[in-house]
């Protein structure tokens, strides 16, 4: 990445306050944030005027490929949509699949206001090939299920070694690798066992799905004789590294586990509700203070990547369930989306808050709209008015991906054409 200092001025910075100012961008940091910036010490000048500039979202689970699965297999309950649609199509999956799935999501991301996510699935290193090309920050992680086979068991130990070895910390450090066991169901405890050590031993994170179905804690508790959260627990595998997605079907018991553990929960309520998983019990995992992020899942279970739109429904879906309508306000949810975000893949120190010395992944939204007239309340109108389509701009690390909806990094028409032609030969196998 070429050096180059980027000045963002006269824009609404939704900071630690909210305010008019400019912001100057210097290599891939915020080095200064203030109202009299001038224009003459930036290479690049952008002009936020009718803008809100915002860190970028954080997406924390995701299956990047799944996009070529989009619209595959609606309308069936989660197991027997792994089971009898999703599982025997990915068996097909190649590298190059992988790929132009990666690239798509990206293309996605990027123009909704996403600049970092957290993936798990295979052939990561296609989708650490395409994240590169993309600009984005990452965190991937290669799924592991064995199933209690232990030949499959060892064949997923050499494939996550082997991604973390060749994409670990790559990229300009905007890739990192974590170790994913995909869910106490699908793996042994032998790889689970195996996984905390060797998360201990090599520094990385862990990204896990946990409690998304009623059946799923069935599952668990006849094979072990506690719920999904106990069992882990039991068998020394919760540390603050670790990030549970979906967590669904929680006990108080369970709830006290994470939070004496300091595991990270990752919220994705659009795909619960489309594969009629359940709803979370947000508000009361938020009164114990546990950490929360927001995450859209993968496009085949979504049917999108939009965090913004997440946001609108995760705020919706607890006011309606709780049967109150002050619960989970536009800033904790956009908290979630941003900071909440970094906490869950142990980027704090970089990215989620607008800050000088922090990385410079910065989203500008376009607020000049009908559907976001009059201006008023700028987090309020992210939450429940904004739409994906409004993002303006979007820098990563310091480099713009996207300015004035115009996608600067990739070649929009290509991954479109390359995608469509990738699910048509998936699909055909």
């Amino acid at each position: 990445m070429e050096d180059q200092s980027i000045l963002i001025k006269n824009t609404t910075i939704i900071g630690s306050d909210i305010k008019k100012s400019s912001l100057l961008i210097e290599n891939d940091k915020i080095a200064n944030i203030d109202e009299n910036l001038n224009s003459k010490d930036a290479d690049v000048v952008i002009n936020g005027e009718g803008k809100i500039l915002i860190p970028g979202l954080v997406n924390t689970h995701t299956h990047l490929p799944m996009t070529l699965l989009r619209g595959y297999a609606d309308y069936y309950p989660l197991d027997t949509w792994l089971n009898e649609y999703i599982f025997p199509v990915e068996g097909k999956l190649e590298g190059e699949h992988a790929y132009a799935g990666a690239l798509l999501a990206c293309v996605e991301m990027i123009k909704s206001g996403t600049t970092t996510f957290n993936d798990m699935y295979f052939f990561m290193d296609q989708v650490a090939r395409a994240v590169d090309e993309s600009g984005m920050r990452g965190l991937i992680s290669h799924g592991m299920l064995d199933f209690g086979d232990e030949e499959k068991r060892k064949s997923e130990y050499k494939e996550s070694l082997r991604i973390i070895e060749k994409c670990h910390n790559t990229a300009d450090g905007r890739i990192k690798v974590a170790l994913g066991p995909h869910a106490p169901y699908t793996c042994s405890t032998d790889l689970l066992k195996w996984v905390r050590k060797k998360a201990d031993h090599l520094k990385v994170r862990i990204h896990i799905h946990v409690s998304e179905t009623e059946f799923e804690v069935q599952q668990v508790q006849e094979s072990y004789g506690a719920r999904p959260f106990e069992y882990l627990d039991k068998i020394g595998f919760l540390k603050e590294d670790v990030l549970a997605a979906h967590a669904v079907w929680l006990s108080d018991t369970e709830m006290d586990i994470i939070k004496d553990r300091d595991v990270k929960l990752s919220h994705n309520p659009v795909s619960n509700m489309k594969l009629a998983s359940g709803t979370s019990p947000l508000v009361k995992m938020m009164k114990k203070g546990l950490n929360l992020s927001l995450g859209t899942d993968g496009a085949a279970s979504n049917n999108n990547l939009d965090m913004l739109e997440e946001m609108k429904i995760a705020a919706l879906q607890q006011k309606v369930v709780n049967l109150d309508p002050t619960v989970l306000k536009a800033d904790e949810v956009f908290k979630m989306a941003t900071m909440g975000g970094a906490n869950a893949l142990g980027l704090e120190q970089e990215i989620g808050t607008i800050e000088v010395g922090k990385k410079a992944d910065i989203v500008l939204v376009d607020m000049k709209a009908p559907h976001l007239t009059p201006f008023r309340h700028p987090v309020s109108h992210l939450v429940y008015s904004a739409r994906g389509a409004d993002v303006d701009t979007v820098i990563c690390n310091g480099q713009i991906l996207m300015q004035e909806k115009e996608l600067l990094v990739l070649d929009e028409k290509e991954v479109l054409s390359q995608a469509e032609e990738s699910a048509k030969d998936l699909l055909a196998r």
